[in-house]
């Protein structure tokens, strides 16, 4: 494979990734509404845990998922840096933390 053909098939993973969100499960829709987490920011406890059971989905979704776990396996993560900056920021995984109001008496 030329490195032209290379550099354009990186970079058409590359928009995959920016536009993909995790469609299901723990970090689908259903538990970080609208749309879910982007494939970027999840964690790589839970990419590992696909890999160890060797069962990513099927398709280009698959193909996705196992991309950015390779790359945060390979200490490669602050490549997302850029398209979190774009989408303002690192998607939070934490519910947010309730603190409790301390009234004067």
């Amino acid at each position: 494979m030329d490195e032209e053909r290379l550099r354009d098939w990186i970079a058409a993973d590359m928009a995959d990734l920016a536009m993909t969100r995790m469609p299901f499960g723990k970090f689908g829709p259903d538990h970080f509404p609208p749309r879910g987490v982007p494939l970027y920011d999840l964690p790589v406890e839970y990419l590992a845990w696909f890999a160890r059971k060797d069962c990513f989905p099927k398709g280009r979704l698959g193909e996705l998922l196992r991309i950015v776990h390779q790359m945060k396996v390979d200490g490669l993560d602050e490549i997302f840096d850029e398209l979190r900056r774009k989408a303002g920021g690192k998607t939070s995984l934490r519910p947010p933390r309730v603190r409790p109001r301390i009234w004067p008496d």
